[in-house]
């Protein structure tokens, strides 16, 4: 779902759509542009051009939000809320939301999910809730997955985030069938399979020839989607019983899948302890929100002791990549600490995420104020646990092993 910032991929979607070249590859992530090309709406978070991203970075924001205590202000909930069409579906961007939608109008499945869940965790919003997820279902591919845009090939993302913002809404995921198929069984046929390279993990979408190519984004997003999680993931219990990547049903049990995943990513961080961006023509870099999905993907499956190394290299690294990506980087990174064992998201690297991610747009009605003392004992409790290995002040770790209980323990599920 989710999840790496998605300004250039929706502009490289739209871009496709006009006939006008190939879009980016799904592990790009440059900022979005600086210089808005239309006015920023009163109530919107961030400040950059809201074209290709203004719902989800205004879903994520508000997510992230009603995670931590805060109450959002009316006039933000409400611009989110008045996105929505009458049929249900989101777009990107509405510049007039008080214009009906019309055929011209892109409507994407991606904004649509991840409005669905910020509005379901904020409550009061039942009846936008249930046209989102009426629509998001009349549009599900027929091998039970959904693509970006309604019809599109079903990939990896935008199933995972979709099946998010429909366990949200009050669906039983695995029962909600396309000629059969549910969205777990789409997601598997993007499993790359045990006995070979990349074992664990999923592809975005096959290749021309129907080949499967390991893609750290939606193999994040993936652990989600099978466990039914919503973006903010959850923290888990750590798992007892690491185990090697194993074939599994994905009708029966889905979580199998999810702890292939995660194994996957978490030996793809164990040398540098955070993924690398590979964009074509540039050299190398670290893939800060990726990293970030990946550390709320191992929690959210108990591989804490794995996520460690990739927690603390992010908390040392984050600064500039959150200040220049905005509101959807910082919320993001609230997800990170409210997943991951011995994080805290008003101490994030000596930084408070809340306080920065509030920043961001209109000022909340109201901010949940949480005692210092208490969350320091937490902190403290959480860190007693760490083996030696592993330095606070950003050491890397040099081999992590991989795998998880198969059985998933106390999983939390959030209601609408």
């Amino acid at each position: 779902m989710k999840y790496r910032h998605r300004a250039a991929a929706l502009a490289a979607t739209a871009v496709v759509l006009a006939g006008a070249g190939p879009a980016a590859a799904a592990s790009s992530s440059p900022a979005p542009s600086p210089t808005p090309s239309v006015a920023i709406p009163d109530g919107l978070y961030g400040t950059t051009d809201p074209t290709y991203d203004g719902v989800w970075r205004q879903s994520l924001a508000l997510l992230a939000q009603e995670s931590v205590g805060v109450t959002p202000a009316d006039k933000a909930v409400a611009w989110l809320a008045g996105q929505q069409c009458a049929n249900g579906a989101f777009a990107a961007f509405r510049a007039d939301a008080g214009k009906p939608c019309d055929a011209k109008l892109m409507v994407d499945t991606n904004s649509t999910a991840a409005a669905t869940q910020a509005l379901a965790a904020l409550g009061n919003h039942d009846a936008e809730v249930r046209k989102a997820v009426t629509w998001l279902k009349s549009v599900q591919n027929a091998d039970g997955g959904w693509g970006y845009t309604p019809g599109g090939a079903s990939d990896a993302n935008s199933t995972s985030v979709v099946a998010g913002a429909l366990a949200q809404g009050g669906e039983t995921v695995p029962n909600l069938r396309k000629g059969g198929k549910s969205p777990y069984d789409a997601l598997h046929t993007l499993a790359l399979p045990c006995d070979g390279k990349d074992a664990g993990a999923f592809a975005y979408q096959p290749g021309k020839k129907g080949e499967l190519a390991a893609n750290a984004d939606a193999t994040a997003a993936a652990v989600l989607g099978l466990l039914g999680e919503p973006l903010t993931g959850s923290r888990q219990d750590d798992s007892a019983s690491p185990a090697a990547c194993t074939a599994f049903d994905a009708s029966k049990e889905p979580e199998k899948g999810a702890a292939n995943g995660a194994g996957w990513l978490a030996e793809a961080m164990a040398k540098d302890g955070h993924l690398t961006s590979a964009l074509p023509g540039a050299e190398d870099q670290p893939d800060y929100g990726n990293t970030a999905d990946a550390i709320v993907a191992l929690s959210s499956t108990g591989l804490n002791d794995q996520a460690e190394a990739p927690l603390r290299w992010l908390e040392g690294n984050f600064a500039q990549w959150a200040k220049d990506s905005g509101p959807a980087a910082y919320a993001q990174l609230v997800f990170v600490a409210n997943a991951a064992r011995g994080a805290d998201a008003r101490d994030f690297g000596g930084q408070d995420l809340v306080k920065l991610l509030n920043a961001t747009g209109p000022a909340p009605k109201a901010v949940e104020k949480k005692d210092q003392s208490t969350a320091s004992a937490e902190k403290k409790d959480d860190d007693k646990g760490l083996s030696p290995a592993y330095t606070i002040g950003g050491g890397l770790l040099v081999g992590a092993a991989i795998g998880f209980v198969l059985m998933v323990r106390g999983r939390k599920r959030r209601q609408s």
